[in-house]
Formats: C-alpha cells, structure tokens, sequence
C-alpha cells in the first residue's frame, strides 16, 4: 500500500474552497460530471459519475473532510483528508490520501493531479 500527499494554493477563501468540495452542484461544475455528495458524517459519496465513491467519515466546516474510497476488495479502505489552510486571500489545500493499492498507486496520483486538484485549480483561477 502506497501513499499520495500534496498541497496546492487555490484563489479561494477556506470557505468557498470547502464548498466546492461538498456542494454537489459545485462539484458538477468543476468536475463535469454527476455527483453525490452529503455534509452528514457516515453517508455514501460518489463523484465522476461513480469513478470515485465510498463514504464521507468527517467534516470540520471550511477546514477538514476525511472519506474513505472503496476500491473494491481491498481489506482495509483508502483514506483521504483534505485540509484548508487560509494564506493570504486565498488557501491551502493539503490532501493526503492513505492505503493506495500498488496496483492503483500511478492511476490514483494521475487522477488527483489531473482531474481532482487541477479541476479545483481551473474553478479557482
């Protein structure tokens, strides 16, 4: 199991990045595609139309979430936090995903840099 952590700069404040991040429609807008997203600890997630699901364990409002992704038949789920820091006028977003399948580990870091944080980039520029 391999681990994937990095942290970006956003134009946002914490507030507007935090929304993105668990407004369904937002995420549609910056993600283009379907999602299913709550704020209710426990509650199943699911965003690029099903390509990333599992279930949201905490928030902490405009500062933490914390999921678990499913990949399947892997005994212990993948961990994700992402943490805002406010700098400036804008903020940092630090994202540590734990538990990454080897087998995965290149598609999973691709996908975050690509799509996941440079889709937020893209919305926050």
């Amino acid at each position: 199991m391999k681990q994937f952590k990095k942290h970006i700069f956003l134009n946002g404040s914490p507030e507007d990045v935090y929304n993105a991040l668990v407004n369904p429609i937002m995420i549609e807008i910056w993600t283009g595609e379907p999602a299913v997203m709550s704020e209710v600890p426990g509650s199943e997630f699911s965003l690029w139309d099903g390509s990333i699901a599992g279930r949201s364990l905490e928030f902490e409002q405009n500062s933490r979430i914390v999921q678990e992704w499913d990949f399947g038949e892997q005994d212990e789920p993948s961990r994700v936090t992402i943490k805002l820091h406010p700098k400036g006028k804008g903020t940092t977003l630090e994202v540590v995903h734990t538990n990454i399948p080897d087998e995965a580990y290149d598609n999973i870091v691709e996908g975050w840099i690509s799509d996941y944080l440079g889709g937020l980039e893209q919305l926050f520029e």
